[in-house]
């Protein structure tokens, strides 16, 4: 039997083409082994078991195929809080926080009703729940699946009182009356164009839903759908919060109406347009 010293450094020079090495060993080690990081510095001499071992070498060939690491461990860091995520859902990326940033930005902190339109994992949803226990949150989305994970990730982080509903976009909405009820609509839509597809890495394109990143031939129908139906739901005064893809700044845009007096951008880490803040007239 190999100790976890060991197996860090086989798997290592297993995976030494990757951008992070190191950091994916040591989380595929810690996930075959079922430890702590601070279990694996405290005694890396520890040897691990046969069926471990085996786990943790089949990880690494999986690794190696292209699945991505949040599958392999089951989880991704989002907010600061570990999600569980699964096959068949969307992988939380680091700057959909910004979508939780604004929120709390425009948020009054008092009771008020959020709405997240194709919540995933849950991750926007939680993140909120956990910073506004005031507010309330209903999260839908098309696939039962998402939902099925989001509801776990709810309850295993404490927050049992979001409402989940399954259904495409506002459909759930209506069937619960909210028609000029919600203080806040956001999304992390799909917003991929036909081409963005196929340009997508193998990791991304051969694994995670296609249904969650692709939206048509341009990547901007999902985005016009809720741009256009969105005021229906919201208050005056209210916001839509929408995430959106790199150089569709303009033609976003171009989808508002005289229904909004507000609407500005916000950009990410790498200063590209990353959200469209529109507030209800």
């Amino acid at each position: 039997m190999s100790t976890l010293q060991e197996l860090f450094y086989q798997g290592l020079s297993l995976l030494k083409d990757l951008p992070q090495p190191s950091l994916e060993v040591k989380l595929l080690l810690l996930k075959s082994a079922s430890l702590e990081e601070a279990q694996f510095f405290a005694n890396p001499h520890q040897a691990l078991s046969k069926r471990e071992e085996k786990l943790y070498f089949r990880l690494i060939k999986e690794r190696l195929a292209g699945v991505p690491l949040s599958y392999l461990t089951g989880i991704k860091e989002f907010w600061s809080i570990p999600f569980r995520v699964s096959p068949g859902v969307l992988i939380p990326r680091p700057e959909t926080e910004l979508i939780v940033e604004k929120v709390l930005e425009k948020s009054s902190k008092k009771e008020e009703l959020i709405v997240d339109i194709g919540t995933g994992c849950g991750n926007i949803a939680v993140s909120l729940a956990k910073e506004l226990p005031l507010a309330n949150i209903i999260a839908t989305d098309v696939s039962r699946k998402a939902l099925r994970i989001a509801r776990l990730n709810a309850k295993l982080l404490g927050f049992t009182r979001i409402i989940f509903i399954q259904g495409d976009l506002f459909s759930p909405l209506k069937k619960i009356d909210l028609k000029g009820k919600c203080d806040f609509v956001i999304s992390n839509p799909p917003y991929l164009s036909a081409k963005d597809w196929e340009e997508l890495p193998v990791e991304i394109r051969e694994h995670e839903p296609r249904k969650a990143l692709l939206a048509g031939e341009r990547g901007l129908e999902v985005i016009k759908k809720i741009v256009r139906r969105s005021p229906q739901f919201l208050k005056p005064g209210a916001w839509l919060i929408l995430e959106i893809g790199a150089g569709q700044s303009p033609k976003a845009l171009g989808f508002f109406d005289s229904r909004w007096k507000e609407i500005f951008l916000a950009r990410d880490l790498s200063q590209i347009p990353r959200l469209v803040l529109a507030q209800k007239a």
